[in-house]
C-alpha cells in the first residue's frame, strides 16, 4: 500500500492512502485529496500508480507542481520518500513495498547552507507563540530599561532568557526541532525582524513581499516563490514594521497607515497597514545589492551589450541629460547607480531621493532625502522642495532618484540652465510614453503652461531615454536606447540608437532575442569628433 504524508505550513501533518490508480489532488471536494487554499488549483495534479510504479502529473496548475525542488513540466516518476511541493503543502510519497531512494535529511544535520537549512525547520506555530509569551514574562520588559542597552546587548540578554525558557520546557519540544534553530527563531521574533531575518541574509533573494502574517513571498532569480515562514500574527507584523522605521523617526498607525523607509544596509522598505491593507499589514522590501555593480556586470547579466555600455558611458562623461524609463522592478535604480558612477570625480553631485538608495563611489556627493509629515501632519519636505534647494547648492549634476510629480518641471529647468549631465528615472512602458508622462508630471506642478511650452522644455532638456523592462522569465534588459532628436510641430522626434528584439520564448519560459544597433549616430557624437574627441563609430553599425 502507498501513502501520502501531507504537511501543512501551520505544522499539521496527516497520512492519506492512495486508494485509486489515478489519485487526483486539488482544491475542490471531488478530488481524492482536497486542499482548499488559494495556492492550490481546482485540479492541481494527479498521481498514477501501476504495478508498483508511481508517476506524478501536473494538470496545468497555476503555481506548479515541484518534486524535490524541480518543477514537473509534464510528468515525473516518483520514488518512495520523495517530496512533492504544492503551494504551502509538502507531500511525501511513501511506498511501504520499496525502500526509499535516499533517507530524508534530518533538520539537525547540516547538509545545506545555513539559510536553506533554517528554511526547512518547521516550528509549530502554537509552540512558537507559547515560548514567546514565556519569554516576555521571563524578561519582564517593563522593568528592563532597553533604552540604555545596545542592540547587541539586548539580543544577548534575550538569547539567555530564551535558553532558560527552552530548557524549562524541554519535554514539550518535538525532537525534530533543533534547539539552536528554535532559540534563534524566538530571539528573532522578540527583538529582530522575525521570519524576515534569514530571508534578508540570503543573497539569492532580491525582494521580500509580506502579504499578511502567514503569507511571505520572495523573488529569487526573477521568480516569485511562497516561503514556509510566518509571523506570530498580524500584530507581530506591525511590531516589526515599527522596529524598521523607529531609527529613521517615522511612524505608522491608523492615521498614517503607509510608510517608506530603508534598512541599515540600504534596502528599501514600503509598509501599509489596515484599514488600507484589507487582508492584513503588508511589507515590501527591495533588497540592496551589496556588491557595487559596473557596466561589465550588466553585460554579464545580459542586461545590455558592450557597445551599448560604451555609448551610455560616453553620454554620461559628455554631459548628456538622461532619463531612465521602465516599470516597477525593471532595474532602473540599478542602472542609475551604474551610470552615476561614470561621472568624473571632480564634479559636485547632488542626489535627491525618497529613500536614499544610490551608492556612488565619488567623494564630492551630497545625498538628500525627502521627509514625511510628523505626527501633527506638519514638517513634510517633498522631492520638489529638495530639487529647488539643490539649485542653490552649486551642483554640477543633479540626480533625482525618481520623478513622480511636479518636481519634473524643476528638473527640466535645471537641465536647461547649466546642469547638463543630470539623471533621473520615471515609470513608463515605452520611450514615447516617457515623454507623455513627463508632460503630465510638469502639469502636476500647478503651473498653467501651454502644452507647446512643456514639449519645448522636454525636447531641449532630455537628450537620451533608456528604456528598461522585466521579462516573464525574470530577466531585466535595456530594451531601447533612444535619442531625443528635436521637435516637429507638436511631436517630439525620437530615434532608436540600440534596441532589443525578442524572437521567441525558449525552454522553461526563457526569453530569446538579440540586441541590435539601428545605425543611427546621435548628433552630439559628430560634434565630439569635430572637437577632436576620439569616438569609435563602429559601435553604431547595424
Amino acid at each position: 500500500m502507498s501513502h501520502l504524508q501531507v504537511e501543512s505550513r501551520d505544522g499539521r501533518c496527516w497520512r492519506v492512502p492512495i486508494t485509486s490508480g489515478v489519485f487526483r489532488i486539488g482544491k475542490t471536494p471531488e478530488n481524492h485529496l482536497a486542499l482548499n487554499v488559494a495556492s492550490i488549483s481546482r485540479q492541481h495534479c494527479e498521481i498514477r500508480t501501476d504495478n508498483g510504479r508511481a508517476v506524478v502529473c501536473d494538470l496545468g496548475s497555476r503555481n506548479g507542481t515541484y518534486v524535490e525542488g524541480a518543477r514537473v513540466e509534464k510528468e515525473r516518476v516518483l520514488k518512495s520518500g520523495e517530496r512533492i511541493q504544492l503551494g504551502e503543502y509538502t507531500i511525501t510519497y511513501l511506498d511501504e513495498t520499496a525502500p526509499p531512494a535516499a533517507p530524508l535529511p534530518h533538520p539537525a544535520v547540516p547538509t545545506a547552507p545555513p539559510v536553506a537549512e533554517a528554511d526547512e525547520v518547521v516550528i509549530p506555530p502554537d509552540l512558537r507563540r507559547s515560548l514567546h509569551q514565556d519569554l516576555l514574562k521571563s524578561l519582564d520588559l517593563k522593568r528592563l530599561d532597553v533604552t540604555k542597552m545596545s542592540a547587541a546587548e539586548l539580543r544577548r540578554k534575550t538569547e539567555e532568557a530564551v535558553q532558560e525558557v527552552v530548557q524549562r520546557r524541554a519535554r514539550e519540544i518535538p525532537p525534530a526541532v533543533p534547539r539552536p534553530a528554535l532559540i534563534k527563531d524566538i530571539v528573532d521574533q522578540a527583538v529582530g525582524l522575525g521570519p524576515l531575518e534569514e530571508l534578508l541574509k540570503d543573497p539569492g533573494i532580491s525582494e521580500i513581499m509580506v502579504n499578511n502574517c502567514d503569507h511571505i513571498y520572495v523573488e529569487r532569480r526573477g521568480r516569485i516563490e511562497l516561503t514556509r515562514r510566518q509571523f506570530l500574527d498580524n500584530q507581530h507584523v506591525i511590531e516589526v514594521i515599527r522596529r524598521i522605521i523607529a531609527p529613521i523617526g517615522r511612524r505608522i498607525d491608523e492615521s498614517s497607515p503607509m510608510v517608506d523607509a530603508r534598512l541599515p544596509d540600504g534596502s528599501r522598505v514600503n509598509a501599509i497597514i489596515p484599514p488600507l491593507a484589507v487582508s492584513g499589514p503588508s511589507i515590501t522590501i527591495r533588497k540592496f545589492f551589496q556588491k557595487k555593480l559596473g557596466f561589465s556586470d550588466l553585460v554579464g547579466f545580459g542586461t545590455l551589450t558592450e557597445n551599448m555600455a560604451r555609448f551610455l558611458e560616453l553620454c554620461v562623461q559628455n554631459r548628456r541629460n538622461m532619463c531612465i524609463s521602465g516599470g516597477t522592478g525593471s532595474g532602473k535604480t540599478t542602472l542609475l547607480n551604474v551610470l552615476a558612477s561614470c561621472i568624473p570625480t571632480e564634479e559636485r553631485i547632488i542626489t535627491i531621493e525618497d529613500s536614499a538608495e544610490l551608492r556612488l563611489p565619488q567623494d564630492h556627493v551630497v545625498s538628500l532625502e525627502s521627509k514625511t509629515a510628523n505626527i501633527e501632519g506638519e514638517g513634510a519636505i517633498p522631492i520638489r522642495k529638495l530639487v529647488i534647494n539643490a539649485l542653490r547648492m552649486r551642483p554640477d549634476r543633479i540626480i533625482v532618484g525618481e520623478c513622480r510629480g511636479g518636481e519634473a518641471l524643476d528638473m527640466l529647468q535645471a537641465m536647461n540652465t547649466g546642469h547638463d549631465g543630470s539623471l533621473t528615472t520615471l515609470h513608463a512602458n515605452t520611450c514615447r510614453d516617457a515623454i507623455a508622462r513627463l508632460e503630465t508630471m510638469v502639469l502636476m506642478a500647478g503651473m498653467e503652461l501651454p502644452s507647446k511650452a512643456i514639449l519645448d522644455q522636454i525636447a531641449s532638456a532630455i537628450h537620451i531615454i533608456v528604456q528598461t523592462s522585466r521579462f516573464s522569465d525574470g530577466t531585466r534588459r535595456v530594451t531601447h536606447i533612444t535619442a531625443v532628436v528635436g521637435k516637429e510641430g507638436d511631436v517630439i522626434t525620437l530615434q532608436d540608437v540600440f534596441k532589443f528584439k525578442q524572437t521567441g520564448v525558449g525552454p522553461g519560459g526563457k526569453t530569446l532575442g538579440h540586441y541590435e544597433a539601428t545605425g543611427t549616430v546621435p548628433e552630439f557624437v559628430h560634434d565630439l569628433r569635430k572637437r577632436g574627441v576620439d569616438t569609435d563609430l563602429a559601435m553604431f553599425r547595424a
